[in-house]
């Protein structure tokens, strides 16, 4: 039998694991049912690796109010991290058509553009404030979490450790990972070979991987070797996942399969219910799980269009899935 591993985002300290994976479970649920399906899994054999208080004790032991205020300030020693958060914020701000000249206008403390001048970067912060559906403090929070896992190995380390432990060995397993989670399930996917890891699919929303400065930190980038296709589904309006995972801004062979219509209706287009509740996502999801057969020359398939003849073979599968979870025989198939 597959196993499903969820791997979540960043600010999720001092939360309960098991309500926050009740949530990521129901969201799921939310969306299969959009496509008359349960469960093809019962939810107590979901790992849910939970590494919130591990980020949050590791990564600075604050408070995320004081924690914004450091980072918004700024620290004369920490130009790497300034100028990774700077090369965040000016890449969101060029997606979502913002004019850095007005910017600049707008702030003559920061006329000298570049991310060593700290004025230039709260300028943008502060641009980021008028976006609708951006927030600058969580970016901060964002970008900062994102640098410090990237760039410090300690915290990466502990963090990849408890992830692996999710994982049985000599079993295959569907990865899903959301926002800082993306970026920290691929780190891990990218040596998954070592541990003998087979992942017949690996799903990533919210995915901000393809931003430039954290693309860099990966360099080379590659498809995970122990991945067999990766799906990577993304909200237009989500200024985390600023780009697709596409030839343009992430190309890796076996190319990476993009749905970036997502309509996640959270205030800021980025939330994991708003992302496994669209059936489509749920739906390739399920299929991972259970082996369903995707066919490389069945395209519209992949994306939730029927081809002919599948219905029916969709029906019994499913029908049988059912009846395999329900008598706890587990719902996977040997197709995949």
């Amino acid at each position: 039998m597959r196993q499903l591993v969820f791997v979540h985002g960043r600010s999720q300290q001092n939360l309960d694991p098991s309500k926050l994976k009740e949530e990521w479970v129901s969201s799921w649920e939310e969306g299969l049912a959009k496509s008359s399906l349960k469960l093809p899994i019962k939810a107590s054999e979901i790992r849910f690796p939970y590494y919130g208080d591990t980020l949050y004790q590791l990564s600075r032991g604050a408070s995320e109010e004081s924690m914004a205020r450091v980072v918004i300030k700024g620290s004369g020693a920490d130009t790497e991290r300034t100028i990774f958060i700077a090369a965040i914020v000016e890449e969101m701000l060029t997606k979502v058509g913002v004019d850095l000249a007005e910017v600049r206008e707008e702030s003559p403390e920061a006329a000298e553009r570049g991310p060593l001048n700290w004025a230039w970067v709260l300028a943008m912060l502060r641009a980021i404030d008028t976006v609708p559906g951006c927030g600058a403090a969580s970016l901060r929070l964002f970008t900062n979490d994102v640098y410090q896992y990237v760039t410090m190995a300690g915290i990466m380390s502990t963090i990849d450790t408890g992830i692996v432990g999710a994982f049985t060995p000599d079993c295959s397993a569907v990865v899903v990972g959301h926002s800082l989670g993306t970026v920290v399930a691929y780190s891990i996917l990218r040596r998954g070979h070592t541990y003998g890891w087979t992942v017949p699919l690996f799903v990533t929303l919210g995915c901000p991987l393809a931003v430039s400065v954290i693309r860099r930190h990966f360099a080379p980038i590659g498809h995970p070797g122990c991945v067999r296709r990766w799906f990577n589904a993304m909200d237009p309006n989500d200024t985390v996942a600023l780009h697709p995972l596409d030839s343009s801004h992430f190309g890796v062979q076996p190319p990476v399969e993009n749905k970036d219509d997502v309509i996640n209706e959270s205030e800021n287009h980025h939330s994991i219910r708003g992302y496994l509740s669209d059936s489509v996502v749920a739906r390739r999801i399920y299929d991972g799980v259970i082996g369903f057969p995707i066919f490389e020359d069945a395209q519209p398939a992949r994306l939730g269009v029927e081809a002919p003849g599948w219905p029916g073979v969709r029906a019994k599968l499913d029908s049988g899935v059912q009846q395999a979870v329900d008598s706890g025989q587990g719902g996977s198939s040997d197709w995949g």
